[in-house]
């Protein structure tokens, strides 16, 4: 994820101009009637329909357990009577029984990972797990694929063959030959994106809030109950915007900042400097565990470890599939969830030792997943270009990501590359729904978030606690991983659990100690290493 208008400056008046005002509604500029009539219409005529459930698509992976269906919507609500488009729903049915005790149903539940461009489809499958049971139990887990995303309308931008090629490489300072093919191959993709997908337009998070309320009503849930993950909660918020008593219940976890003048360039920026943040978290680690990685004893000497692997790819690329870039995106993995720690230090260990294998297995692309990387890379793209204007004269960002990669190396290129065929898109821009509820018009709802996330850095989850009247932010303190909820910290899951199932919440914003630090990998026998200072 990723210079706009101030946000109105009265809160009672934030629902009706994200319905009215110009162009937040609509990419050509005129007020969204028409896109909320035909909300109103496919709605309707979803609640008929209803979704015909049945065997899932083997395409999906998923067990006989889960039933798949699908939902129709408009591709443009401003002509629902237009051309339709599918969306991949699936379902587990709520269990109604929890420790041995009869529970009642509450209705369905659904949930979103993010992206843009992640499938939610998997969801119902954590009912399984024992974070899950009891909300598995009172509720039918319901995922689904949003539009553009799998068999869902899906969006191609490049042949899958040329997306992703390896070995690239992933300089941290680039110079000016790097920087022009750079905007060649942006440019290229752009023009991708426009000539390969005719609706292109309509692949917006405006669109996506309408999908989620089309979805509710075929779902026969007279209000909606949803929980969505990273982007996920972007888009959570401004149906909550629109739709605000349509909402049951609704949970943010690790919350995109949806102040109008981040969405989405400058949330970019604040993104690659929170992922400094979380790299020195792992180096620190990895130091802390010398005996077990010997990289080095202190964050410093780690770095020089990562880098003396980053140039000896550079000039030989293991597996003849892993360099500098592909080392670089698995060690970003670990920006994001802890638990890839002792994995990768290990890899980096025995890649000084001699033994490549370990890090080819986790950082050398997975020709099988070509496809569904580039569906999902496009559906970003889409979603993210569509969304909100981007300086269009690459001096800007040129300027920005220079002065930021001083500070903030380790990601701020790399993220910058797979932003940058916005600044060439030829879609028209809207502007971002200016997020927020007035006091009364929307149910209280929960916002969780891990203090040093850096995918959606925490600052997003305040800014949001502060447009959404009612909302309670619950802090997973001096913690990283992103995404909290039903993971292993029992005190975020209790509160989880208190808001899903019986509607409460803390009188006022609470703090949960962080999860365990991981424990390291004995893999590698640090007697063979030698020690990095």
């Amino acid at each position: 994820m990723r210079a706009a208008a101030a946000r109105y400056g009265t809160v009672g008046s934030l629902v009706l101009t994200a319905l009215v005002a110009a162009p937040a509604g609509s990419a050509s500029g005129a007020p969204p009637y028409p896109e909320m009539s035909g909300t109103t219409v496919a709605a309707q005529r979803a609640e008929a329909a209803g979704i015909h459930w049945g065997t899932c698509a083997k395409s999906e992976g998923l067990p006989p357990s889960v039933r798949c269906g699908t939902v129709s919507v408009p591709l443009d609500y401003a002509r629902p009577d237009g051309k339709q488009i599918k969306l991949t729903v699936s379902r587990v049915k709520a269990t109604k029984k929890a420790a041995k005790k009869a529970v009642e149903r509450q209705g369905a539940l659904v949930y979103n990972p993010g992206g843009p461009g992640a499938s939610g489809t998997f969801f119902p499958l954590a009912g399984t797990l024992p974070e899950w049971k009891r909300i598995a139990a009172a509720y039918d887990l319901v995922g689904y694929a949003p539009r553009g995303v799998g068999r869902s309308a899906p969006l191609s931008c490049q042949d899958p063959k040329r997306f992703g090629k390896a070995p690239s490489q992933s300089p941290t300072h680039p110079d000016a030959a790097y920087k022009q093919k750079r905007i060649a191959r942006a440019k290229a993709y752009a023009r991708g994106c426009a000539d390969r997908n005719p609706g292109l337009r309509h692949y917006t998070t405006l669109n996506n809030a309408r999908d989620l309320e089309v979805l509710r009503a075929a779902l026969g849930e007279r209000k909606l109950t949803f929980m969505g993950a990273s982007y996920g909660t972007y888009f959570g918020a401004v149906y909550a915007t629109l739709f605000p008593t349509h909402v049951r219940r609704m949970v943010f976890d690790s919350a995109v900042n949806p102040d109008p003048t981040q969405v989405w360039y400058g949330n970019n920026l604040e993104q690659s400097l929170a992922f400094e943040r979380r790299w020195a978290d792992f180096r620190t680690w990895t130091a802390k565990h010398d005996k077990a990685y010997r990289l080095g004893t202190t964050p410093e000497a780690v770095e020089r470890s990562y880098q003396k692997v980053s140039a000896e790819l550079a000039r030989k690329p293991a597996g003849g599939k892993v360099g500098p870039g592909q080392l670089q995106s698995a060690f970003l993995q670990a920006g994001y969830y802890d638990d890839y720690w002792p994995s990768r230090a290990a890899a980096l260990s025995a890649y000084l030792k001699g033994d490549p294998k370990p890090l080819i297995e986790q950082a050398a692309p997975e020709p099988a997943a070509a496809a569904e990387n580039e569906n999902g890379n496009a559906v970003y793209t889409a979603v993210e270009c569509n969304d909100a204007p981007w300086p269009t004269d690459f001096e800007t960002w040129d300027r920005d990501n220079t002065q930021l990669a001083r500070v903030a190396p380790f990601e701020t290129w790399d993220n910058a590359w797979m932003n940058l065929p916005c600044a060439y898109w030829r879609a028209p821009r809207q502007q971002p729904v200016d997020v927020g509820a007035a006091p009364g018009m929307l149910a209280p709802t929960l916002i969780l978030a891990a203090e040093r996330d850096a995918a959606t850095p925490y600052e997003g989850a305040k800014e949001l606690h502060r447009r959404l009247s009612g909302s309670v932010l619950v802090t997973e303190e001096g913690a990283g991983t992103h995404g909290i909820g039903g993971g292993p910290n029992k005190c975020v899951n209790a509160h989880l659990d208190a808001y899903l199932l019986e509607g409460r919440l803390p009188e006022r914003n609470a703090a949960c100690a962080p999860r365990e630090e991981p424990r390291p990998a004995s893999a590698v026998r640090a007697v063979d290493l030698p020690r990095e200072r």
